[in-house]
């Protein structure tokens, strides 16, 4: 029972550690990753900037851009997008959708747009203009489809 106990007090002083650790704060431009300031010069370039914040956690760092017409993106710790949102009703940049994505949605449904995409490790999740969102793995395959 005593080990139990120590047990799961270490395990509550190592997550209370971690979250200490949990850190965001904005950062002007010049602090984001280079990737990320040649990412939204080349896509966001006529966009004016409201906030851009830097998160820290035990392990990992990352970054958010938010404009002022509430599109945002979201970077790694490289700098590579994550995460983008356009809010504005207008599509996120085609030239960051993978061709395969494009043509799906295009031949679901031509009048759509992608208006949100996040991708990670394992998959790419696009959400359109019709509230629809469409998952793929790294195939391009189609994994998931919510309404």
């Amino acid at each position: 029972m005593k080990k139990i106990t120590l047990l799961l007090l270490g395990l509550l002083a190592l997550h209370t550690a971690a979250s200490a650790d949990n850190d965001e704060r904005a950062i002007p431009m010049k602090q984001l990753p280079k990737q990320a300031q040649q990412f939204v010069k080349t896509y966001f370039n006529d966009l004016k900037t409201a906030m851009i914040t830097q998160e820290t956690d035990l392990f990992d760092k990352s970054y958010e851009v938010v404009f002022m017409n509430g599109d945002r993106v979201e970077f790694d710790r490289n700098g590579a997008w994550t995460e983008v949102k356009c809010r504005s009703g207008q599509a996120v940049p085609a030239a960051i959708v993978p061709e395969p994505i494009q043509n799906y949605v295009h031949d679901w449904d031509a009048t759509v747009a992608i208006v949100g995409i996040e991708r990670d490790q394992h998959s790419y999740e696009v959400q359109l203009s019709n509230r629809w969102e469409l998952t793929f793995d790294r195939n391009f395959n189609v994994i998931d489809i919510d309404d």
